[in-house]
C-alpha cells in the first residue's frame, strides 16, 4: 500500500480550485447545449464576441487583439479563426499598416449567428447564476480581481 496521501483541505468543498473546476464544467455543459444548435463551440463564440466587442471601436482588429481580449493562446486563436472563416462567419483582409497582420471582420452571417448566440448565452448565464441573486455583482467583481491579478502569467 502506498503512503497516505495528505490533502491541505479537509473536504473537496473547502478547495476553491476544485469548486471552480466543478462550476466551470457544469457551466460549460450548459453553454454547449445552448450553442450546439448554432454550430458554435464555446471557444468560437468567445472569439466572435471578442471580435464584435473590439470592432465597436476599431476597424482594424487583429488576431492578437482577439487573443488579448479573450485571454486566449495565440496559436489556438489562429486555428479557431480559420474554422470560423471556413464557416463564413469572419473574413481576413490585409492590414492597412502592418504587413504581418490580417484584419479580422465579422460577415453578415457571422453577425446573425453571434447575435443569436449572445441571446442564448446570456439567457443561459442568467439561469445558471440566478441562485446568486443580489450577490451576483459581488461574485463578478471578485472574479474580475482574480482575472486582473493572474492575467500576466
Amino acid at each position: 500500500m502506498s503512503e497516505k496521501i495528505e490533502f491541505k483541505f479537509k473536504s473537496p468543498n473547502d478547495s476553491p480550485g476544485y469548486l471552480l473546476g466543478q462550476i466551470t464544467m457544469l457551466w460549460q455543459r450548459k453553454q454547449k447545449k445552448a450553442l450546439d444548435p448554432l454550430d458554435l463551440t464555446h471557444t468560437q463564440f468567445v472569439l466572435l464576441a471578442a471580435l464584435a466587442w473590439l470592432s465597436k471601436e476599431n476597424d482594424n482588429v487583429t488576431q492578437i487583439d482577439i487573443a488579448n481580449q479573450s485571454n486566449a493562446d495565440r496559436m489556438m486563436v489562429s486555428k479557431v479563426l480559420r474554422t470560423l472563416e471556413q464557416k463564413k462567419f469572419i473574413t481576413r483582409h490585409e492590414h492597412q499598416t502592418d504587413t504581418r497582420a490580417k484584419t479580422i471582420r465579422l460577415t453578415l452571417i457571422g453577425e446573425k449567428v453571434l447575435q443569436k448566440a449572445l441571446t442564448e448565452v446570456e439567457n443561459t448565464d442568467a439561469a445558471f447564476f440566478s441562485i446568486l441573486g443580489e450577490n451576483l455583482a459581488l461574485f463578478n467583481s471578485e472574479m474580475v480581481k482574480l482575472i486582473d491579478d493572474n492575467k500576466s502569467e
